[in-house]
C-alpha cells in the first residue's frame, strides 16, 4: 500500500516529469527496438486498465500518450523520453487480455509483451497495472510469472481507486498484497492511483526518482 514518502523524492520526482515529455519511437516487434541507452521503465496492464491515462497524468501532458475507450488500441511499444536526456524513457506497452482485434493480432502483440520483459537488458523496472475494481487476473499473473522468470524488478499499481469505495479498495488492497508476497522479484509495496482525481502521481514519480538515483 502506498506509505508516505520521502520529500525530497517527491520533489525530484515532481522536476522529473515537468520536463518535455515526447514520443520517440514505436515498436511493433523486437527486431524494431530502438537502441537500448537510457534507463526503461515500462507500464504493462491489461486492455483498457488504463495505461495511457496514467502516462498523460504521470507527465502532466493530455495528449502524450494515446487514450481509448476501445480495449486493445495500443499495439506496439511505444517510447517516450526527453529530447537532449538520456536518463530515463518510459515505455508504454501493449494491453493485454481483452481486444477488439482478431485473435492472430492479439497474440502477436502479446508475444511481444513477454519477449520483451525477458531479453531487454536497459528494462529497470515495470509498473504492473492493476483495475482496482477487479483486481489480479489469471492474465495478470501470466506476466508477473514472465516478470519472475526474467528477474526484472516490478512494483503494482492499482488504477482507477476512484472508482471504489473505500472499504472495496482496502479489501483489493490486501488480496494483491497477499498474491505478491512470495515473488522476489515483486516490489513489496503497492501504489493507488487515480489519473482523474492525480491520486498516487507523486508516490509513482518519486518512485521512479528513487529508481533513477539508486541506478545512477
Amino acid at each position: 500500500m502506498t506509505t508516505d514518502i520521502d520529500a525530497d523524492l517527491v520533489e525530484a520526482g515532481r522536476k522529473l516529469f515537468a520536463r518535455d515529455w515526447q514520443f520517440i519511437w514505436a515498436s511493433p516487434s523486437i527486431e524494431t527496438l530502438p537502441p537500448m541507452g537510457a534507463l526503461e521503465v515500462a507500464f504493462a496492464g491489461r486492455s483498457n486498465v488504463g495505461k495511457s491515462s496514467l502516462i498523460n497524468a504521470l507527465t502532466g501532458r493530455n495528449n502524450l500518450a494515446r487514450t481509448s475507450h476501445t480495449p486493445g488500441r495500443t499495439q506496439e511499444l511505444i517510447f517516450f523520453e526527453v529530447p537532449g536526456k538520456s536518463d530515463l524513457r518510459l515505455v508504454d506497452m501493449p494491453g493485454y487480455g481483452y481486444a477488439k482485434a482478431p485473435k492472430s493480432q492479439v497474440a502477436s502483440w502479446t508475444g511481444l509483451i513477454h519477449k520483451f520483459l525477458l531479453g531487454r537488458a536497459s528494462l529497470a523496472r515495470v509498473y504492473v497495472l492493476i483495475d482496482a475494481r477487479h483486481g489480479l487476473k489469471d492474465v495478470d499473473l501470466d506476466v508477473v510469472k514472465t516478470l519472475d522468470r526474467s528477474a526484472v524488478s516490478y512494483q503494482v499499481v492499482l488504477t482507477k481507486a476512484d472508482q471504489v469505495k473505500p472499504a472495496e479498495l482496502e479489501k483489493k488492497i490486501s488480496e494483491t498484497t497477499a498474491a505478491l508476497s512470495k515473488r522476489a522479484a515483486a516490489f513489496p509495496e503497492i501504489i493507488v492511483t487515480s489519473s482523474r482525481e492525480g491520486t498516487g502521481m507523486a508516490e509513482l514519480r518519486a518512485a521512479i526518482a528513487r529508481l533513477l538515483r539508486e541506478r545512477g
